[in-house]
């Protein structure tokens, strides 16, 4: 039957169909093996599309209006939102960058707490001893609650006149009248210790992943050669958690950055507008003043001004290879 197939290809005639029948059915084959990964990135593809880059060419091309959704006209004004955030007699000008002034300045002190509290919490939960996973449950616990609760919460709690904190610290002899919301930088120290305690588990969940893959031979190995603790520390826990520090410092610097809830919960912007963040400025042009063409400008000014910071910090952390 070969002989007569191949006799048959040579002569220039059909194929059986049995054999067309095989072609053809291989290249369909071969068709659904090219287009599967594309039906398993379609949901992704949509949802991004649909909630990330639509969002993204309106947000542009927003910015580019003095859009007023109170107003039937929406007139076209180029980059005039843009030059009013670096003009300094514009009506914008002073609030904008104060709000990035404290937006920088909750991420400066925040970031690094962020990064070495959990990295502290996390070499300890490593260990064993008992009761390590009801501690490890303890510290994530505060994550899974919402930034409205927190902020009640917090605010209550740190209220200079009844707020608990104050009459512990004047039951054990301190001062029970500090203005933990409405001066500074008692609200700035309460912003951080907030969130530092609200959002500590989570980066201490990542730092517990990324030890447990560090192989265990390696820590007997510089055991052996006489490495002290540090040294085990320095040689071989940091080089192991070089990629997972690059995750943790880049979002939570981009967490940091965008805070709204917890300034806007406890500090409420106080005292003035000094704890009046980026995010929240943002919100109140948008939906306070009816101005999305300027808030959409800030957005965007904003997120430029993230990406630059990324960019660095991917620099700087950058994972290779040995």
């Amino acid at each position: 039957m070969a002989d007569v197939i191949e006799v048959g290809a040579a002569r220039g005639d059909a194929p059986p169909p049995a054999a067309s029948a095989a072609r053809r059915g291989a290249k369909s084959a071969n068709r659904v093996g090219r287009a599967t990964p594309y039906l398993f990135l379609a949901p992704y593809l949509v949802l991004f599309t649909v909630f990330g880059l639509l969002p993204i060419v309106l947000g542009l091309y927003l910015s580019l209006h003095q859009w007023d959704f109170q107003l039937p006209n929406r007139p076209f004004v180029g980059l005039d939102n843009y030059q009013e955030l670096f003009s300094s007699d514009s009506a914008v000008f002073g609030d904008w960058w104060q709000s990035v002034r404290a937006t920088a300045i909750f991420t400066v002190v925040s970031v690094p707490l962020l990064v070495v509290v959990p990295l502290g919490l996390a070499l300890l939960l490593n260990r064993s001893f008992p009761g390590r996973t009801f501690f490890r449950a303890v510290y994530f616990a505060p994550y899974v609650l919402g930034v409205a609760v927190i902020g009640l919460l917090w605010r209550f709690l740190l209220d200079a006149n009844l707020g608990l904190v104050n009459r512990v610290l004047g039951a054990v002899g301190l001062p029970s009248d500090t203005p933990w919301v409405t001066d500074v930088p008692w609200a700035w120290i309460s912003l951080v210790g907030v969130t530092v305690w609200w959002t500590s588990g989570f980066n201490a969940v990542i730092y517990l992943a990324g030890l447990q893959d560090i192989a265990p031979e390696l820590y007997e190995a510089a055991k052996v050669d006489g490495a002290s603790a540090w040294e085990r520390f320095r040689h071989v826990t940091l080089p192991g958690l070089r990629p997972v520090l690059l995750f943790v410092m880049t979002t939570t610097v981009l967490a940091s950055a965008n805070v709204f809830g917890q300034s806007f919960l406890i500090t409420q912007g106080a005292p003035g507008t000094e704890t009046r963040t980026v995010v929240w400025y943002i919100v109140e042009q948008g939906l306070r003043n009816n101005d999305a063409g300027r808030a959409a400008a800030m957005s965007i000014v904003f997120a430029l001004m993230l990406a630059v910071v990324s960019l660095a910090n991917f620099r700087l952390f950058r994972y290779r290879e040995d």
